[in-house]
């Protein structure tokens, strides 16, 4: 048993943007990683980097342009090398197959609010709500995914405290940024949940 199935669900289509490459080793399996392109409605594409055992790619080979559909959960790991992101968000998949349907980007986490809400305006003056959700994992684990709400929901957002179990809908989203280092600035992609709907969850504890 893997995750509680009810607090992480991840479906995705898209188009399959590159082979799939070695990632690493654990548990006496290999994980295997590949980046998916997930059309959004506005027509921009977001990449996501989907992370799968070896064994369910042997049951299904891939060529780079096929349409893919991608069940499973939104994970996150703490990247220790000093490279890059220190969050790592990935899409681990539980099952894969090759579609011809319209793209799909849809996930639903149910967890709990381990960081106080960042209610902020952009320079447009848009209301957006930075949150962070712990979502539990079976054997005591979780993943800790940065979500972001808008509008109206970033201002009721912002009352929720550190504690408060959340219901989320929403979609993964990749976004680029520039970040100054020594060697100058360096153009870097974030991921996180781009929040449809969320509540506050009144059910059995998480």
């Amino acid at each position: 048993m893997d995750m509680i199935p009810e607090n992480n669900s991840l479906l995705l289509i898209g188009t399959l943007a590159g082979r799939p490459a070695y990632s690493h080793a654990g548990r006496g399996s290999e994980f295997w990683q590949f980046p998916l392109s997930v059309l959004r409605l506005s027509g921009t594409a977001d990449l996501l980097n989907v992370l799968a055992r070896r064994e369910l790619l042997e049951q299904l080979p891939l060529c780079e342009g096929d349409k893919l559909l991608v069940r499973g959960e939104l994970r996150s790991f703490n990247n220790r090398r000093g490279e890059g992101a220190k969050l790592v968000i990935t899409a681990w998949a539980k099952q894969l197959q090759l579609c011809d349907g319209e793209d799909e980007n849809e996930l639903s986490l149910l967890g709990t609010l381990c960081k106080a809400p960042n209610l902020r305006q952009t320079p447009l003056g848009r209301d957006i709500c930075d949150l962070m959700l712990a979502v539990n994992r079976h054997y005591g684990r979780s993943d800790y995914l940065p979500c972001i709400c808008w509008g109206a929901l970033a201002r009721e957002a912002s009352g929720w405290r550190v504690g408060d179990k959340l219901r989320i809908r929403g979609r993964v989203q990749s976004r680029r940024y520039l970040k100054l280092t020594d060697e100058g600035c360096i153009e870097r992609t974030a991921y996180e949940v781009s929040v449809i709907a969320a509540a506050l969850y009144e059910g059995e504890k998480v």
